[in-house]
């Protein structure tokens, strides 16, 4: 199993596929293992390299809090590993917080950028409602309970169930400690891109569920209006795990996306 070091924690990574290196950067309290419905398609034609960021998977769980700044040395850290000097990022989520501030302190080594479901944090970002955010910290539950009950505000309510049990199933093979998803989450709340967004260079899609409950959607379009040129792509009937409610139309526009970014050609 591949590990490198980095500011104080052992991080995991693996690739998969060949040709142009493409980062995938998960979110809050996930493994690398929850790119399980889009990775297979993307490793087809790119070389994709996943880490486990610090806190979750098998990742060490240092102190916290963490910072999105540190995880962002991290997925540096892994593309020295895999002696990549400059590839496509995409992150969903937290990961696209990271992705986000990777583009903005590495920009020689980010090609094309994909942000997934993400915010782009501080007073500009749009909140999720307050039942929501109760859910996220686990106020009057248990950490268990909230994993469960966040489900409703993560899942578009026409998702097949057993779409989502698969997902529940994953999730449960590589659990975060409590621990390592406090240390994310404050991560999350003391970072903000917003006035640095007109900053990025590298060509930008932003995609984003329309009933995504956690992030609201209304962030995407924040973010695609501060970054110069993106390109937003709306999914309907998608929440914020937007590649299990709406995988095909999703991996659809991602790989239009990197096709037209890349010398990558897609598979007839």
């Amino acid at each position: 199993m591949p590990f490198i070091n980095n500011q104080s924690a052992k991080i995991y990574w693996d690739e998969q596929g060949q040709g142009t290196p493409l980062l995938l950067i998960m979110g809050l309290g996930y493994s690398s293992a929850l790119w399980h419905r889009t990775r297979p398609v993307l490793s087809q034609h790119f070389r994709t390299i996943a880490l486990d960021n610090r806190g979750v998977g098998s990742s060490d769980v240092p102190p916290g809090p963490y910072s999105i700044a540190t995880m962002a040395s991290d997925t540096a850290a892994v593309l020295d590993a895999a002696g990549v000097s400059r590839a496509h990022v995409f992150g969903v989520s937290m990961g696209g917080m990271i992705a986000q501030e990777f583009a903005l302190q590495y920009p020689e080594r980010t090609g094309a950028l994909i942000l997934g479901c993400t915010s782009p944090g501080g007073p500009s970002a749009v909140r999720a409602e307050g039942k929501v955010i109760d859910i996220l910290f686990a106020r009057g539950m248990t950490f268990e309970q909230s994993r469960e009950a966040i489900l409703p505000y993560i899942y578009d309510a026409a998702t097949p169930r057993d779409k989502v049990e698969e997902d529940i199933i994953l999730r449960r093979r590589c659990l975060t400690t409590q621990a390592g998803y406090m240390a994310q989450l404050q991560a999350i709340l003391a970072w903000e891109s917003y006035s640095r967004l007109g900053e990025v260079k590298s060509p930008t899609l932003v995609i984003h569920g329309t009933s995504d409950a956690l992030v609201p959607p209304a962030n995407g379009k924040l973010i695609a209006e501060r970054i110069p040129n993106a390109k937003l792509v709306l999914l309907n009937h998608a929440s914020h795990l937007f590649t299990t409610d709406q995988t095909e139309a999703a991996q659809r526009a991602i790989l239009e996306f990197l096709f037209s970014n890349s010398n990558e050609n897609p598979v007839s």
